[in-house]
């Protein structure tokens, strides 16, 4: 028991980092503040970031990294003191930083980064800090081979305090300060730094807005309204659609089947109420339908504590990590409700061998996700970038899946077992299933899977756009209030259309509506997954091997979470409505 809370005192201690308004950044004139490079990487390239040092700067004589938290790592970050000294307050006017004679391959080095767009990150005061490597000249050449390549020697900082508080800082280079680097050969640098302090009237606790500002600039909010209006329009469609068509379809039925009951008992019957002895008739697999219920219950939870957690602030720009420590605690700390929800299920459905569909749960999307992380981890090796997370962090990720997720999952298993709860069944199932009848090629699952993903993902294809301009680019999202009513309208869409071919596929005398259900609910990952092709060809940037993996690696897991997750949405809302319409009619 001692284990579990020295882990999870642990993880809450990296889920909220100190937020830069915190005291200790209270400075004197003339006190060091210490500034922190990051990392460099192709600007078109978001994961492939690699250690400062790895091109051949100025180093201070004693590297000395920073001590960070768990999901700063799993971000890529990896800080280390910078050869940069600015004091508080006390301004500097063509500083050295060292003389550097580049040899041959280091010179090669830096044009290849130059070539690329390399740019680079610090941090200073808990500030971000970017800045480009150098410039590609290519004015009147069409020819490639006769680019000239510059190497930035110059940088000038422009820092703004607040009293004893730092408020602002930005870097810029100095477009006459350029070495040339087009041929290999050894060149002499002079690496030279300028810091200019200038007083502000920005109140430190609003020092961060700034970097949220382009997301709410009054041309992006209005696309974004254009995307909440736009996905509105389709749910009150939908929704009076089938709210007037199911109300008045069903209507009908229970007068005709009252009517019929009340005229002939040896009528036929048709339609849905035709199958009611087969209706609740478990399903095939019935295991791997009840885990794959209780993985999406549990990412469906997990969904909503990040979302609280970013409505109440925590996401703030560049708190570094805190999103993808969130996403690793809560994961593991609602890992009980997989367990209950897929147990219960299960033991409803008259399952024998819980234990398996226990593992069966575990393993359901941690098992790709892993099998994901360990290829393209792989690759980040490889490639020596900062994605490749180090050997401590994968052992304090396994320590929380042994400790904390493994454990809570078998507890909710357990407790999910011994719940005794039976399945809830107005009807009667009979003892031998009846046939269903040839149908049609568009009421197939494929066909119905691709109507019921497209009306979802319709209403948020907008506003996936800045998401993935944001996850895979360098934009920075923070309209967390218009994502939540987004998501929410997914959740309703992706309900409404279930249960509407739900009752379509039963009016068809189909009794085999289960998996259906939740096949049509998650078929809306499929479509974000088709996305993901059409914004990495047409409106991205992103090359090389190792970006295209970790692209279409990642995203097929997070593709995948969102299919189990609406899947078990348009599950529930499905047995939801047939238990409603089953239980208003008489049935023998």
């Amino acid at each position: 028991m001692t284990s579990y809370v020295v882990v999870l005192i642990a993880l809450c201690c990296c889920v909220t980092p100190a937020r830069s308004d915190g005291s200790d950044h209270k400075y004197k004139a003339g006190d060091q503040v210490t500034m922190y490079a990051n990392k460099v990487g192709p600007f078109h390239n978001p994961s492939e970031t690699y250690r400062f040092f790895d091109l051949p700067f100025c180093a201070p004589a004693h590297v000395t990294e920073k001590k960070e938290a768990l999901g700063e790592v799993l971000n890529g970050d990896r800080l280390v003191s910078a050869p940069y000294k600015l004091d508080f307050m006390y301004d500097k006017d063509s500083e050295i930083v060292c003389k550097k004679k580049l040899s041959k391959e280091e010179v090669s080095q830096f044009r290849s980064a130059v070539a690329k767009d390399y740019y680079f990150q610090m941090y200073y005061d808990d500030l971000p800090i970017w800045g480009f490597l150098g410039k590609v000249d290519k004015e009147g050449k069409t020819d490639p081979s006769k680019y000239k390549y510059y190497l930035f020697k110059h940088l000038h900082f422009e820092i703004f305090y607040n009293n004893d508080r730092v408020v602002e800082i930005n870097a810029r280079t100095d477009p006459n300060a350029l070495v040339d680097i087009t041929e290999d050969k050894e060149v002499d640098v002079d690496f030279v730094y300028s810091v200019k302090w200038k007083e502000s009237t920005t109140p430190f606790e609003k020092r961060m807005e700034k970097y949220s500002q382009s997301s709410s600039l009054p041309h992006h909010l209005e696309i974004h309204w254009f995307s909440i209006i736009n996905s509105c329009v389709t749910v009150l469609l939908l929704t009076g659609f089938l709210a007037t068509i199911l109300m008045r379809v069903l209507k009908n039925d229970f007068v005709k089947y009252a009517h019929d009951e009340e005229a002939a008992d040896d009528q036929e019957e048709t339609g849905w109420k035709y199958i009611h002895g087969d209706v609740f008739r478990y399903p095939k697999y019935k295991s791997l339908l009840a885990a794959a219920l209780g993985s999406g219950t549990q990412l469906f939870t997990m969904t909503i504590f990040i979302f609280i957690l970013a409505l109440v602030g925590v996401f703030y720009p560049y708190n570094r990590g805190a999103l993808f420590t969130a996403l690793v605690v809560i994961y593991a700390l609602t890992s009980g409700i997989a367990g209950y929800t897929a147990s219960a299920f299960y033991c409803q459905l008259e399952g024998t061998n819980w234990v398996r569909n226990l593992i069966l749960t575990g393993a359901l999307f941690c098992g790709p996700l892993f099998l994901t992380f360990c290829f393209l981890n792989s690759v980040a090796i490889s490639y020596t970038a900062t994605a490749a997370l180090p050997f401590g962090t994968i052992v304090v990720i396994f320590l929380i899946w042994a400790l904390v997720t493994s454990p809570l999952l078998v507890l909710g298993g357990i407790a999910g077992k011994n719940s005794k709860s039976e399945f809830q069944a107005p009807c009667r199932t009979t003892k031998y299933p009846r046939e269903i009848p040839p149908s049609p090629w568009y009421r197939g699952t494929m066909p119905q899977m691709a109507m019921a993903g497209f009306l979802p993902f319709s209403a948020i294809y907008i506003e996936l756009y800045y998401i993935f301009a944001s996850v895979w680019g360098h934009r920075i999202y923070t309209i967390y209030s218009i994502l939540f009513i987004v998501f929410i309208i997914l959740l309703i869409v992706t309900a409404f259309i279930t249960v509407a071919l739900t009752y379509f596929q039963l009016a068809a005398e189909d009794h085999e509506w289960w998996w259906r259900a939740f096949l049509c609910g998650g078929s809306t990952g499929l479509f974000i997954y088709g996305y993901c092709l059409y914004y990495y060809y047409a409106r991205s940037d992103m090359t090389g091997f190792m970006q295209t993996s970790f692209f279409f690696g990642y995203m097929a897991c997070i593709c995948y979470g969102f299919f189990l997750m609406l899947g078990s949405v348009g599950f529930r809302a499905a047995l939801f409505f047939v238990r409603h319409i089953y239980r208003s009619i008489k049935c023998e």
